[in-house]
């Protein structure tokens, strides 16, 4: 039985981090999962991997809802630790939960926990209805109701949106070179008009306390932040974060932050940044 569980930790790990957009978070459940399995009559449970499934998704239901007043009263936007996409590896135990986008996650932030919980297990992980059901304990159809009442909120998919990756990529490059060559012009060319941009920089890092909206504001924010960081020796370095073009920001052998971009008909549509230094053990 360990073998099992070991064999499917990562599928463990993307459902907690896809909860709780917290791989600290998600390495926790997992590794209670793991001390209460022990404490299971093993050979009784007819289907172990729907049992450890359903464990694992409880005890993130329950870490969600301790967590909201804490998020709630959070210095400036929250948003989910981004992870950096490695090179594919079978024994990754972030396998699976590196292909969420941020987007998704963030947008995931504005339901309830058990509404959460049944997108997730949908849209991420393609569950049925009945599977789902079993596991937040309600009926089949209620879950499908769920489902279509979160899909109508989040509008956002756990995973790429199809585009092409390099042509999405030159665009972010594009923007970097603008910001570089501090071209506010040049930048407003490749955001889009409506464009809206989060910064989480937790109670310890500087960084914009609200979204900034509109695709001017964002460029001068863009350039002031790369006028102040002059100094710093910071480096830019284009990265994959859930799917979307990204750039890990480093100053020496430090990572300071990650961006990711959701690039839509060759214009950034958001971007979302995290500095908050307790968010970063997975990008590096």
């Amino acid at each position: 039985m360990t073998d099992l569980f070991e064999t499917h930790r990562p599928r463990f790990i993307a459902v907690a981090y896809g909860m709780l957009g917290s791989m600290a978070d998600a390495e926790d459940i997992v590794q209670d999962a793991w001390i209460r399995w022990q404490g299971v009559d093993q050979h009784s449970v007819r289907s172990p991997v729907a049992y450890l499934t359903t464990m694992v998704t409880r005890m993130s239901i329950d870490r969600l809802r301790s967590a909201q007043h804490r998020r709630e009263t959070y210095v400036g936007p929250w948003l989910p630790e981004p992870i950096v996409e490695r090179s594919p590896d079978p024994a990754d135990i972030v396998a699976e939960a590196e292909h969420f986008s941020l987007a998704f996650l963030h947008a995931m932030e504005n339901l309830a926990p058990v509404e959460r919980a049944v997108l997730l297990l949908r849209e991420g992980f393609d569950y049925d209805y009945s599977e789902i059901a079993d596991i937040v304990d309600k009926s089949p159809d209620n879950c499908r109701q769920i489902a279509a009442r979160a899909r109508g909120r989040v509008h956002e998919t756990p995973r790429r949106h199809g585009g092409d990756p390099e042509r999405e990529r030159s665009v972010v490059l594009a923007a970097l070179e603008a910001v570089r060559a501090a071209d506010v012009d040049g930048l407003i060319d490749v955001l889009a008009q409506d464009i809206v941009a989060w910064s989480d920089g937790g109670p310890d890092r500087r960084a914009a306390r609200h979204p900034v909206l509109g695709a001017e504001r964002v460029a001068r924010f863009l350039v002031g932040i790369a006028r102040q960081s002059v100094g710093a020796q910071l480096t830019a370095t284009p990265v994959t974060v859930g799917g979307d073009p990204g750039v890990r920001l480093d100053i020496g052998d430090e990572t300071y932050g990650v961006m990711a971009f959701r690039v839509v008909d060759d214009r950034i549509q958001a971007i979302r940044s995290v500095v908050n230094p307790d968010k970063l053990a997975w990008a590096k």
